[in-house]
């Protein structure tokens, strides 16, 4: 069971910042097209209560229903990725999936899973032994009920 930390983060600018309690120390790459076309890369992130994160600068905040399920938002003044949620009441929600780039300090936090293993680039690869689930695996475990049999080769 991974350990949790009360931590602090902000956007590149600092006009918007937040403040987390229960951080796990654990956190997992999505390699998603979606998260690799949003990133640059795979998206590194913690799941976080949403009732234990505090927004500051909620005036910057953008979002936008990135799929049928999810939104993501961002600073409006530097573009940094703030959080990726699902807004559909399903399994994963209830959750700020949060990039740990925002976080001040991430000593102690360590890779443990990645998910879409199956369709990341093979220039990615991380160093260690980490949970791997592929697509198919994602989607069986976690697919939103309302997403048809066609949408499931969907990204998340």
């Amino acid at each position: 069971m991974s350990a949790t930390h009360d931590r602090t983060g902000r956007c590149m600018c600092g006009a918007v910042t937040l403040t987390a309690r229960g951080v796990p120390d654990e956190f997992g790459a999505c390699h998603c097209d979606m998260c690799r076309r949003w990133t640059g890369a795979a998206f590194l992130a913690t799941a976080v209560p949403e009732g234990n994160v505090r927004f500051f600068g909620t005036e910057h905040i953008k979002r936008v229903q990135s799929s049928a399920w999810a939104e993501r938002a961002w600073c409006d003044l530097c573009g940094t990725h703030l959080w990726y949620r699902v807004t559909d009441g399903g399994v994963w929600s209830g959750n700020f999936e949060l990039p740990i780039g925002l976080f001040d300090d991430t000593a102690g936090m360590r890779l443990v899973s990645e998910i879409y293993h199956d369709v990341k680039p093979d220039a990615f690869a991380f160093a260690g032994d980490t949970k791997k689930m592929t697509r198919a695996e994602v989607f069986a475990k976690f697919r939103p009920g309302h997403v048809s049999k066609e949408q499931s080769n969907d990204t998340i």
